[in-house]
């Protein structure tokens, strides 16, 4: 084995990784224009959908972002009534964003994106929960690393 083997973009776990999550992404994007959504926006309406009202730290934890990602993202769902925007009234310097009725009837629209995201791979259900588990100790190990 040669001493830059490890430098073949072949040998690298960042590439296959980088370049499915564009694959992934790209298959949403059909079905969030329907949304006039962006996917970064999908998944913090994921988390309002679940939540209902968090705080812009928890938001950023539940989504791996930094405060910098996520401020211009709720200020664009903000825009479209999707949610709103508060101080928190213990710490002014923490936001509180609330879901809104029309960001809760949104929800609806989206219901049918998941299942056509899975139609959309050939993985077995295995595949997939293995996956997800393999992604999942990737980002858990991060966190607890930071």
């Amino acid at each position: 084995m040669d001493k830059y083997d490890g430098l073949l973009l072949k040998n690298q776990l960042c590439f296959p990784t980088y370049a499915v999550a564009n694959k992934i992404l790209r298959k949403y994007q059909p079905f969030l224009e329907k949304l006039d959504l962006t996917y970064t926006q999908y998944i913090v309406m994921m988390v309002m959908w679940e939540k209902k009202i968090v705080n812009e730290k928890e938001l950023c934890e539940s989504l791996h972002l930094k405060t910098n990602t996520i401020a211009p993202l709720i200020k664009r769902l903000k825009e479209k009534e999707y949610i709103t925007i508060s101080k928190d009234k213990e710490d002014k310097r923490n936001l509180v964003i609330t879901l809104t009725n029309k960001g809760e009837a949104l929800k609806e629209k989206a219901v049918d994106i998941p299942p056509s995201i899975a139609e959309e791979f050939n993985l077995t259900e295995e595949e997939a929960a293995f996956l997800y588990k393999i992604l999942y100790k990737i980002l858990d190990y991060d966190k607890e690393n930071d």
